[in-house]
């Protein structure tokens, strides 16, 4: 489905800004909180280099979450992640992954601390609101896998700097 995306890393004046996937899932667009999550990473001072609403279907699940094809939610898991689109989202900034990663909370909902997104917005492990890649490699296999080249843009230097401190970029 996806194709080789150039520039997933890309230099700015000193530092290279890092890109990550997230995904809103169906239960966030099913409870309509999409706006609310998405400004969380905004607020944070991420930037949206990528964003589209796309019906998820077996071959990009099965390739998604092959790691967990021998698990027995499998099946439960990609059935819930076919209830209805998502939102794939392209986000950039230094250390990304990582930001995202404690924006977002422990995977299991019950377990997220209070203020991350899960945290505030869930209580399940499985229906827990947003995927974030896990490390600066799957983000760039995950990018590659939900966007084309011509969907990831090259923002420059805009806004970097009300974001950043000049040597942090």
């Amino acid at each position: 489905m996806g194709m080789l995306c150039p520039n997933l890393r890309h230099k700015t004046d000193k530092r290279m800004l890092e890109r990550t996937l997230v995904l809103l899932k169906p239960c966030t667009l099913e409870r309509a909180l999409a706006g609310e999550i998405i400004g969380r990473f905004e607020r944070k001072g991420l930037r949206i280099a990528g964003m589209k609403m796309m019906q998820l279907d077996d071959e990009i699940l099965d390739a998604h979450y092959a790691h967990l094809k021998g698990k027995p939610f499998f099946g439960i898991l990609k059935a819930s992640m076919m209830t209805s689109p998502v939102v794939a989202m392209c986000l950039e900034g230094v250390d990304a992954v990582a930001v995202v990663r404690g924006i977002t909370g422990d995977t299991n909902g019950r377990k997220a601390a209070p203020g991350t997104i899960r945290g505030d917005y869930c209580m399940s492990n499985q229906q827990n609101i947003v995927h974030a890649s896990d490390s600066p490699e799957a983000a760039e296999a995950e990018l590659k896998r939900f966007f084309c080249p011509e969907e990831i843009f090259d923002l420059g230097d805009t806004n970097l700097a009300r974001l950043y401190a000049a040597d942090e970029v």
